[in-house]
């Protein structure tokens, strides 16, 4: 059953309508029944999450009987952002993630932000799926705030994902959509994955696969077991590297996203189109996993080539 969430006019006779699809089980009624919440397009440019949302809908039609409590999908919580391919809101120049919890007397953007919350709240447990910008691809992940580590980590740990990544307290931006909720005690975990404005089937299909393990353990879905991954975890701000550029040029991938390193091992060259030379060689610093990892080929000096979760880290839980 299609809702819509919250509405605001705009110019020309126009409504901007945030929207959210309700599936329950069939002849039960939704009092007391568990929620689990799928909620991505807060940012218009990261798209892994609308794969997600169209194949758990999918996969949950096929055996309906089997749905025990109710699944919200939320596919876009920006929508101007992405119908216009834009990470914030068009015309704004603002990024939505920045203004949660809301106010329900503020401005259009502020409202939005409010009814968003007000909708989502009270959620057993809520999914919010990011991917990364368009420079740069990560392996599915959760990050978690280590105020909330607590009751998130478990959690996260059923969601089928490679990497657990808890940040320090000090890393938090309170106006994030998560941050709001899990302070009033509505659990949300953070997923990122993927690259900008791309969709990454088989990361995708991999997290549909930890959204039932989570159904099941809530009591949402009755399904057979899904068998999923046992996350690496990182408490700790030293357990990853950054490899920055050195140099402006053509970077020129030697390895494999996802791949174990061994300290000093080629990871790629910054090359120089023009004059035919290799500017600089990109080498991992420590023995580990290359879990984040340069798309976009040109870079400048100082940007971000990778991140490098140290070998010490790299086992499963």
């Amino acid at each position: 059953m299609v809702e819509v969430v919250a509405s605001v006019g705009l110019p020309i006779d126009e409504k901007l309508m945030i929207k959210k699809n309700r599936i329950i089980p069939d002849g039960k009624k939704e009092a007391h029944l568990k929620r689990i919440s799928i909620v991505t397009g807060i940012h218009g440019d990261e798209l892994e999450g609308q794969y997600v949302c169209y194949e758990l809908q999918r996969r949950i039609a096929m055996e309906k009987d089997k749905l025990t409590g109710i699944v919200d999908i939320y596919p876009a919580m920006n929508p101007l952002g992405i119908d216009s391919i834009t990470r914030g809101i068009p015309a704004f120049d603002l990024d939505m993630n920045r203004l949660f919890p809301g106010d329900i007397e503020g401005n259009m953007t502020e409202y939005l932000a409010a009814g968003i919350v007000k909708d989502v709240a009270g959620s057993d447990c809520v999914v919010d799926i990011h991917a990364s910008n368009i420079y740069l691809t990560e392996i599915p992940q959760i990050r978690i705030n280590e105020l909330h580590k607590d009751f998130l980590v478990p959690l996260a740990k059923c969601a089928n994902v490679d990497f657990i990544w808890v940040h320090g307290a000090s890393t938090v931006l309170e106006s994030t959509f998560a941050h709001s909720l899990n302070s009033i005690g509505t659990p949300v975990l953070v997923v990122e994955m993927g690259v900008g404005m791309r969709i990454t089937k088989a990361y995708g299909n991999q997290m549909v696969e930890g959204i039932f393990n989570l159904m099941r353990e809530l009591g949402i879905w009755s399904g057979d077991p899904v068998v999923v991954r046992e996350p690496m975890i990182s408490q700790d701000g030293d357990d990853v590297s950054y490899l920055n550029a050195t140099a402006s040029g053509l970077f020129v991938p030697e390895v494999s996203h996802g791949a174990r390193l061994k300290e000093g091992e080629l990871i790629g060259k910054i090359v120089d189109p023009l004059c035919g030379t290799v500017l600089d060689e990109v080498r991992a610093p420590q023995a580990g996993m290359l879990f984040t990892i340069r798309d976009f080929p040109i870079v400048d000096e100082g940007s971000l080539m990778g991140r490098i979760l140290k070998e010490e880290v790299c086992k499963y839980e």
